[in-house]
């Protein structure tokens, strides 16, 4: 079956999005901000009806706000993506990460490239809704804010300065809608149907360093613990006592919503959380990567810096621990069970960068269920469930003025797709984008 002229207009609308390598960079002094203006510039050519319709503006240097005036007082919507993505490079990459290489053909096509997922799929999707609500005379109740972050990959600058901005204005937020979840198949053993986990909240990101500095000399006469010896203990002792793993109230609903589709005795168990709550914690920490991170604190160390000759001995030597902080759990605590965990006064352990877990959202009331129900409707075989977004978001930024802040990419994604987030060969089916697509169209018809 042929593309409609709109879905065959809107996939070559993101072909040329992607190609504009939009890359993060720590360093903003260093980052290629005329690939940040392109982007701009082309959404302009692109979406003419959107410029003409809704008030846009710069916040926090190159993130876009746009506003789409309602026909009533209340409380404004705010739908959101980035279009910053992570940097790339051909190598390793079955198609160049920004050439949006289509392969395969009708429902099996396959969009190629870096930002497909994560995260120019969304931005594109709300864009390509938008412009067509507009078309078709749909006209907001209330406000809608279309954010586009340019620097979510890295602090998240941008979202912080349009909610300082939105708040400053007296704007009252109601749903706010960012990247998270998706519809996904193969959960949990035994349920056949696709789940679209909503995240409701989301665990804390959190840099530490452990440091050791002690005196250096010659490579030939070492001491009996170097500063590197040291801080390799550290960091094995960190994987040897990894947090404890508990089941959270989110984690359990979603469990319990899932498992009620489940078959046999997992059926039981999964829709007796309370009762068999030990077990579901030890089977979940064993599971996979990603039931684990559901369950407990995880940390990762991510980079590693000594000595600067081969001959000399290292007189600081480094790491930092990316950390997931479970919500339930703080910044201050974890660092206290990272320092008893090394268990070496010669060892510092600093906050680099810290965000505490999001507030959890609500689970029901009338913005849940309009969301649940667009996604049904986008999704008719799907169960929709809250659950713990285990990535950090730009909405983290809202949660302190929203009980509403939901995190849901509507997309199929499968395991071998979400495996491409920051990693080669990122790409996406061109069904799904359209489906998300229509999920906007939809959801925007509630706003």
């Amino acid at each position: 079956m042929d593309d409609s002229p709109a879905d065959a207009a809107a996939l070559e609308n993101l072909r040329q999005l992607i190609r504009i390598p939009t890359m993060s960079n720590p360093d903003a002094a260093t980052a290629d901000w005329a690939a940040f203006d392109l982007f701009a510039s082309a959404l302009e050519e692109l979406y003419p009806l959107l410029h003409d319709a809704l008030d846009r503006e710069f916040v926090g240097g190159h993130s876009l706000l746009f506003r789409w005036p309602g026909t009533s007082d209340g409380a404004a919507s705010v739908l959101m993506a980035h279009y910053d993505v992570v940097p790339a490079t051909d190598e390793g990459w079955e198609h160049p990460p920004f050439a949006a290489v289509v392969t395969g053909e009708g429902d099996d096509r396959v969009l190629w490239g870096r930002g497909t997922l994560d995260n120019k799929g969304s931005a594109v999707s709300i864009l390509e809704a938008t412009e067509r609500s507009i078309a078709a005379g749909v006209a907001p109740e209330h406000d809608v804010y279309l954010l586009f972050g340019h620097d979510e990959e890295t602090n998240g600058t941008g979202a912080a300065a349009a909610v300082e901005l939105l708040v400053a204005r007296g704007v009252t937020i109601g749903l706010v809608l960012d990247e998270g979840g998706a519809v996904v198949e193969n959960l949990f053993p035994t349920v056949d149907v696709p789940i679209a986990v909503v995240g409701v909240s989301e665990k804390g990101i959190t840099n530490f360093t452990l440091t050791v500095e002690q005196e250096g000399g010659h490579a030939s006469t070492p001491p009996r613990v170097t500063a590197t010896d040291r801080l390799a203990r550290a960091i094995t002792r960190v994987a040897a006592k990894p947090f404890p793993a508990r089941l959270n109230d989110v984690t359990a609903t979603m469990i319990r919503t899932v498992g009620s589709h489940g078959r046999g005795p997992l059926r039981f168990v999964f829709t007796r959380t309370s009762l068999f709550r030990p077990l579901l914690v030890a089977v979940f920490s064993r599971m996979s990567a990603e039931t684990a991170a559901m369950v407990r604190t995880t940390t990762a160390v991510t980079q590693l810096s000594a000595g600067l000759a081969a001959n000399a001995l290292a007189e600081r030597a480094q790491a930092v621990v990316n950390v997931r902080i479970a919500i339930g759990s703080t910044v201050e605590a974890t660092r206290r069970h990272l320092e008893r965990a090394i268990a070496d006064p010669l060892v510092r352990v600093d906050v680099l960068q810290a965000n505490e877990p999001a507030r959890v959202s609500q689970t029901e009331g009338p913005v849940w269920r309009m969301l649940a129900d667009s996604v049904t409707t986008a999704y008719p075989t799907a169960v929709v469930t809250p659950y713990v977004q285990t990535g950090a978001t730009d909405s983290r930024h809202f949660s302190a003025v929203s009980r509403t802040v939901y995190r849901f990419s509507p997309f199929e994604m499968s395991s071998e797709e979400r495996a491409t987030l920051h990693a080669k060969n990122e790409r996406m089916h061109v069904k799904t984008f359209f489906t998300g697509i229509r999920f906007f169209e939809g959801l925007l018809r509630h706003l």
